[in-house]
């Protein structure tokens, strides 16, 4: 049976979850949950103890020095180790900050999707409308592992969409993911066509780091109600390769003025390592990406856990 301390942690953390979201239209139905983290705010800073049924669970910040990593570019990271209930902070502040979560919002709709019949499997497939796009992998009709792979906007733009504001929602009100904030539903005209745009791009909706490594732990570590082959599918367009240390999941997101994200997990035996990596640096924006991030999750992943 799955762990349920991923659950309690989404749900009671104040500093790790809580669909933190200051826009009017959201705060009536997250002011219950917002008075229970509360009364279980007196938590110690280095340490949340957490009563679970007949046991205790500690959940312990590290603070540690990857800065050797990033190479000068300013960011932060974060590492879960699930069998030891233990964070690793690169950039404290960074880390608990809530930003646009970009393309790795796709873990998200994709499992939404799943979960509301839109996608069957990683092979449903959208239709391509013709327009020509930048992107030349995206200028054709595509499964959902091709979409995921390809970090294909209008995609999933048409997944959210066929799944409608209501349940998505209601799915991040479930997961507390960040401030659960969709107000600005078409996006904020970040690209120049509709399709490419959408509140998880430097729009409404944000999430910190930190909530995004408690997100896929819920997922992928605790027990839930989503469907368990509806996660295996998710897993398996997550997955990106074999490395020495285990079997990496995760997704890259890049946004504009050198913000990029990777988040996701690694696997070996029983044990997952979840982690984000986010890079915000304008100055060095020229070199910040997704595939950056990735770069600096996997060095982190091979020399540090």
């Amino acid at each position: 049976m799955k762990k349920v301390k991923g659950i309690v942690i989404v749900l009671l953390s104040v500093m790790i979850v809580g669909c933190s979201n200051t826009n009017s239209e959201w705060q009536e139905d997250n002011s219950i949950a917002r008075e229970q983290q509360t009364a279980e705010g007196n938590q110690n800073i280095q340490g949340t103890e957490i009563a679970k049924e007949n046991e205790i669970s500690v959940v312990t910040d590290n603070i540690v020095d990857y800065s050797d990593y990033f190479q000068g570019i300013s960011g932060c990271a974060v590492m879960y180790d699930e069998s030891s209930d233990t964070y690793s902070l690169y950039g404290k502040e960074r880390c608990e900050k809530e930003v646009s979560p970009l393309s790795t919002f796709k873990i998200v709709s994709a499992l939404a999707g799943l979960e509301n019949n839109v996608l069957e499997n990683q092979t449903s497939t959208m239709e391509y409308s013709g327009v020509k796009y930048p992107i030349d992998t995206w200028n054709s009709n595509l499964t959902l592992k091709e979409a995921f792979e390809t970090s294909c906007v209008w995609y999933f733009r048409q997944v959210v969409d066929m799944v409608g504001e209501e349940n998505i929602h209601a799915m991040l009100k479930e997961i507390q993911y960040g401030n659960c904030d969709i107000s600005e539903w078409n996006g904020s005209e970040t690209n120049s066509l509709p399709e490419l745009n959408g509140f998880w791009l430097e729009s409404s909706l944000e999430i910190s780091p930190k909530q995004q490594v408690v997100t896929l732990n819920y997922f992928f570590g605790s027990e839930n109600n989503f469907s368990t082959d509806n996660l295996e599918e998710l897993k398996n367009i997550m997955h990106i390769a074999e490395l020495d240390n285990g079997s990496l999941y995760g997704k890259t997101g890049s946004g504009i003025d050198g913000k990029a994200w990777f988040v996701g997990f690694i696997e070996k035996s029983d044990n997952k390592i979840y982690f984000a990596i986010y890079l915000d640096d304008m100055q060095n924006r020229e070199v910040v990406s997704g595939n950056k991030a990735k770069e600096i999750a996997i060095s982190i992943l091979s020399n540090e856990i």
